[in-house]
């Protein structure tokens, strides 16, 4: 199956032309990027405060853009695993306040894991009202892997060229993984995230049998929200094993977050082109942390890509 590429904005990059030849045009990847010091009145970060390395070795920069005012666009669902406890309720008004108080180049759309499968509950949308319509509190399922509805969402995501993000609310257990063994499920999710240049946020919330199960079954699920959302640029949250006194904090974070992102463009090897390529992202600035994907698809010639996957109905 296809998978969608990461958004695309027609720039000109006059270093990239130069770079190219016949035989070996250059390749641009883009990737998101985010400025974790936001608690100080730091400068706008430009191309020259940003190194990116792949596969050890320094590799050109064509832009560093900040994604605000005309390229603020953005959008953001938020998947709820319908799996999670009832003391979720008193979180969501938390949600709702964080949600209508997005920015208006903010369009929100809403889904939920329900038994093992994908619900869309609205598809993002500027209209604030409809989107707190479709949003509620778990209503109760099986206990399921929450990375395969994750990464059936993703799939079907419409490609255009607004940032794309999901705010995914899980234990992030997998009843099927193996112990001690790589959960593929979640090994997808990344890839399809990755590949698709989506960001991922993860608060995690305790299922409903939180109070039965053993201990390394729950901080598994910890652990692997953690791997999902770090490695795609995002952030993962937790305090313990039961669940959050209040999602408000971490809602902040996220807010701000989104209101420091970059979108990063710089030159790969053409020999990487249609994979997924290692790389990392750091300010040349002392006090500056950056976020970011740890690894970019390196697009293919468009005469060698597949067609694109069918819009969700």
């Amino acid at each position: 199956m296809h998978k969608p590429q990461f958004f695309c904005l027609m720039l000109a990059c006059s270093s990239v032309m130069a770079a190219q030849t016949a035989s070996h045009p250059a390749v641009v990847a883009r990737i998101v990027v985010t400025n974790n010091c936001y608690d100080h009145d730091s400068p706008t970060l430009t191309a020259e405060d940003v190194i990116v390395t792949h596969e050890y070795k320094p590799v050109p920069i064509t832009a560093l853009l900040p994604l605000r005012g005309a390229r603020a666009d953005l959008q953001l669902y938020v998947l709820v695993d319908n799996s999670s406890n009832g003391e979720l309720r008193e979180s969501f008004a938390d949600l709702r306040k964080f949600l209508t108080a997005q920015r208006p180049a903010t369009s929100i759309g809403v889904a939920y894991i329900q038994d093992g499968r994908l619900e869309v509950a609205q598809e993002p949308t500027h209209d604030r009202a409809r989107a707190m319509q479709a949003l509620s509190p778990p209503s109760g399922s099986a206990p399921s892997s929450p990375f395969r509805p994750l990464a059936e969402l993703i799939e079907g995501w419409h490609e255009d060229s607004s940032r794309h993000v999901v705010l995914m609310i899980s234990n992030g257990v997998d009843p099927g993984a193996a112990s001690g063994q790589k959960d593929a499920s979640v090994e997808t999710a990344l890839q399809v995230a990755q590949r698709a240049g989506v960001t991922v946020y993860t608060i995690y919330h305790p299922g409903a049998d939180y109070l039965t199960i053993d201990y390394m079954t729950t901080y598994s699920g910890q652990v692997q929200l953690a791997h999902l959302a770090t490695e795609t640029g995002g952030e993962a949250y937790f305090q313990g094993l039961g669940p959050l006194p209040s999602f408000a904090p971490f809602l902040t974070d996220i807010d701000d977050h989104l209101a420091n992102q970059y979108l990063l463009e710089f030159v790969m090897n053409p020999e990487t082109r249609g994979t997924l390529q290692d790389v990392s992202v750091k300010s040349k600035i002392g006090d500056v942390n950056l976020s970011a994907p740890w690894r970019v698809w390196v697009p293919a010639p468009p005469t060698l890509q597949s067609k694109a996957p069918a819009k969700r109905q």
